[in-house]
């Protein structure tokens, strides 16, 4: 964390006010009761005052039903709140948090009525996710009391929590703000106030470039979505999840995003404004990029764009025999999936020592395997058995399939499929691992380009469940076609996109990968609270800088590079952080120094 959290808030927090009693508000006044603090929510009306009692007699009922606390704590809890419509009750609040609608106006007009009300050591906070908590201080006679808490739904399930602080925010109240909710079991993240903060500014960049990509119908929503939940282990791909969020709530987030920095990356793409506009906001309305089975309902129901089952890919050629070019884990790991799935496998490596080398890796995997229980061993004979290794890519004559996984460097790449087109059969398919070069480069030096595909594995290929199965302009429909039901057929979820840099993932991760590392270069959080922002906050397996040195710097900074030229778009440009990093020679965990020091671990 960018600040040592004490155990013990220094100031004396003993009465919290909540202004707004919604689903987030009564999460958060949900939250303080449980934690033994006396609260004082306030609605507008009546009736806001009755919603805001039902959330929390609903939400601490559903608690009581999961046995997590009893019917006795749960009347504790309740009893600890205080309904109020009148705003003058907040007169003895220690702290009141603001959590009103997503308006300017209508936050400020409760922040000047707090400002008379309180007492002049009460912190003032507000719960927005994008309104600059700046200008909401001004609306007060202290601006330096003033931070932004966000927390996220449902609050009393959700640890993370955004600290904002501005620019004349005192260091006494960000301390103790970080302290109170350390001590609700709360883990605060710190970070200065620019519109999104951490999470949002971080995920709706890359929901709002998965929209545009579905727009220009690079690849369908399904694979859009498979691409990054198989490829990233994301709990949801990105277009469910702006259905989940509501198309409208991302719409006002990217405008705000883009409106205070002019960066046009969060520009909100066309389509939104357009669905948004048709009342196409998501699950709440029954529709959004997918249909539902009913407003609020999470049941996905096919529509005119769901594939149907009449069109599952067929094997238009025949693959009896595969060939991998290449020794090294991804080369070894494909011949292994394909070995598997019944396939003879050829592999070629440079040399005797190499191509004994796969065999090493495949039994060691067969072992650990074996050693779980998970494998056998006439298993792991079987397998082995189908697999053939040799020094001469010649042997390649007769093989129905080749892939090739080499060393991501064009001119070896394309020297390779020259070969391969001499030597291999007509109508043999030639596929390339590649994640980041163009294929129709490879293509163009065979004479046969309609025969030429990308098949991109994913790392560890015996575990990862996705391949990109990429078409050039050239690439025919029977290949591609092929392809799709020969990963099906391996055990693999296979999405299809066009051959442009970083194909679905790389394209869709790399940027946001990026950004974070600008976010960390500006000071405006640490690296810490930005991975913990993303693991919490929007439930990814890993956070940013522990992904890029698991990757690798150099790698991310090849990947990126090649984004940039690809699309030209400034904001692709790589971080002149990441190039320093490489140029320091922190890749990451391979050297044991990166964004983080690994040499002492």
């Amino acid at each position: 964390m960018s600040v040592e959290t004490p155990e013990t808030p220094a100031r004396s927090f003993t009465t919290i006010g909540v202004v707004g009693l919604g689903t987030m508000g009564a999460g958060i006044a949900e939250v303080f009761a449980r934690n033994g603090y006396a609260v004082i929510g306030v609605e507008l009306n009546d009736e806001g005052v009755e919603r805001g009692r039902q959330h929390l007699a609903n939400s601490t009922g559903r608690a009581v039903k999961r046995e997590k606390m009893t019917e006795e704590e749960q009347n504790d809890l309740l009893g600890k709140i205080t309904f109020t419509t009148a705003i003058e009750d907040l007169a003895s609040a220690d702290l009141v948090v603001e959590a009103v609608v997503e308006s300017m106006e209508t936050k400020k007009a409760i922040f000047r009525s707090l400002d008379k009300i309180v007492g002049p050591d009460t912190v003032l906070a507000t719960n927005t996710s994008s309104l600059s908590v700046t200008e909401l201080s001004t609306a007060t006679s202290a601006p330096g009391r003033v931070i932004g808490v966000h927390f996220f739904n449902p609050a009393p399930v959700q640890n993370l929590v955004e600290v904002v602080r501005t620019v004349v925010t005192e260091p006494s109240v960000l301390t103790d703000v970080q302290a109170l909710l350390g001590s609700l079991g709360k883990s605060p993240v710190v970070c200065g106030d620019k519109a999104g903060f951490i999470a949002n500014t971080l995920l709706f960049g890359y929901l709002n470039h998965a929209a545009s990509m579905f727009e220009g119908r690079y690849a369908t929503r399904e694979d859009i979505d498979a691409a990054m939940r198989f490829g990233c282990g994301y709990p949801m791909g990105p277009l469910a999840l702006l259905d989940l969020i509501g198309l409208d709530t991302a719409y006002e987030i990217l405008e705000t995003m883009y409106l205070q920095g002019r960066d046009r990356l969060p520009a909100p793409a066309p389509i939104l404004k357009q669905m948004v506009t048709a009342g196409l906001l998501g699950r709440k309305t029954g529709r959004g990029f997918y249909t539902y089975e009913a407003p609020d309902s999470s049941a996905i129901v096919a529509d005119d764009k769901t594939p149907s089952a009449d069109e599952a890919p067929q094997l238009k050629h025949d693959i009896k025999q595969v060939g991998v070019v290449g020794t090294g884990t991804m080369a070894a790991g494909i011949a292994e999936v394909f070995a598997k799935s019944g396939y003879d496998v050829l592999y070629v490596g440079r040399s005797a020592e190499k191509v004994e080398g796969v065999r090493t890796i495949v039994t060691k995997n067969f072992d650990k395997q074996i050693q779980r229980g998970r494998a056998t061993e006439e298993a792991k004979a079987e397998v082995l058995a189908r697999m053939t290794g040799t020094t001469s890519l010649d042997d390649l004559k007769d093989v129905d399939l080749v892939v090739e996984a080499i060393a991501e460097d064009l001119q070896i790449k394309t020297t390779l499929f020259e070969n391969l087109d001499e030597i291999c059969k007509p109508g043999a398919i030639l596929a390339t691992t590649t994640s980041s070069l163009p294929i129709i480069s490879m293509a163009k030096v065979t004479s046969r380009p309609q025969d030429v595909i990308g098949m991109h594995f994913f790392n560890p290929a015996t575990i990862m469940k996705l391949v990109e199965v990429v078409s050039t302009v050239s690439t025919d429909e029977a290949v591609t076609e092929t392809t799709r039901a020969l990963c099906a057929k391996v055990g693999k979820v296979a999405v299809s996109c066009g051959d442009r840099a970083g194909f679905i993932v790389n394209a869709l991760l790399f940027p946001y990968l990026n950004d974070a590392v600008k976010m960390l270069e500006a000071h405006y959080a640490t690296a810490d609270d930005i991975d913990l922002a993303m693991k919490q906050g929007c439930a990814l397996p890993m956070g940013p800088f522990e992904l890029l040195d698991v990757v690798g710097n150099d790698v991310s900074l090849a990947i990126q590079r090649e984004l940039y030229k690809e699309f030209r778009e400034p904001g692709f440009a790589p971080a002149p952080l990441l190039e320093h990093l490489v140029t320091a020679g922190y890749l990451g965990r391979k050297t044991t120094r990166g964004f983080r020091d690994y040499s002492r671990r």
